[in-house]
């Protein structure tokens, strides 16, 4: 279990650089985001009707569209759109703080501690590092393909997500692999 926890921080601050690497210093990191046009007119706009932080969809559900009319409503203003998320933070707040830092750094290990304990199970070194990238290939299809399937998100993320959490935990598996060894050889050592 040591081995497994030490490859875990290894690995989990491998995946911390590279992804650091990936949304700073390339292109994947502002893949698909665009500036919101005429900010200057629409941020007074949210000013002075969002007084609260939160996650916004539009158009909203309100009580009503839980009634057969109130859903045949929302649907027509759904098709009719705009359609939209919001993440919102009406007060602002200060970017990649040190908080926000040790909390991805916290979650990549543990991502790849779970990917560790699997990858024990590997025979040999490149089965290991398949095992851990597998883990970025599923969180992609199961997180990332989802918000592109129903929320709108646009293509070009979704792809540099593939590229960043496929990479991110191919990279902690050349770690992992090197320091987590197959349960059998484990066992008989």
């Amino acid at each position: 279990m040591k081995t497994v926890v030490l490859a875990a921080l290894a690995g989990g601050l491998v995946m911390f650089l590279t992804e650091s690497v990936t949304h700073m210093m390339t292109p994947l990191g502002e893949a698909g985001i665009r500036n919101l046009p005429n900010e200057d007119a629409v941020l007074p706009a949210l000013r002075a009707n969002v007084h609260e932080p939160g996650f916004y969809m539009f158009p909203g559900m309100d009580a009503q569209a839980k009634t057969p009319e109130g859903q045949k409503a929302w649907l027509q203003r759904y098709v009719a759109g705009p359609t939209g998320l919001l993440i919102y933070h009406p007060h602002g707040e200060q970017p990649m703080t040190p908080r926000m830092l040790g909390i991805e750094l916290l979650t990549d290990i543990l991502a790849v501690l779970m990917a560790a304990w699997v990858a024990t199970h590997g025979a040999t070194y490149w089965r290991r590092v398949a095992i851990v990238a597998s883990f970025g290939l599923a969180a992609w299809f199961s997180i990332e393909v989802s918000y592109w399937d129903w929320y709108g998100f646009p293509a070009a993320y979704t792809l540099a997500q593939l590229v960043d959490q496929v990479a991110s935990f191919a990279l902690a598996g050349l770690v992992v692999a090197k320091i987590v060894r197959p349960r059998a050889m484990a066992a008989a050592a």
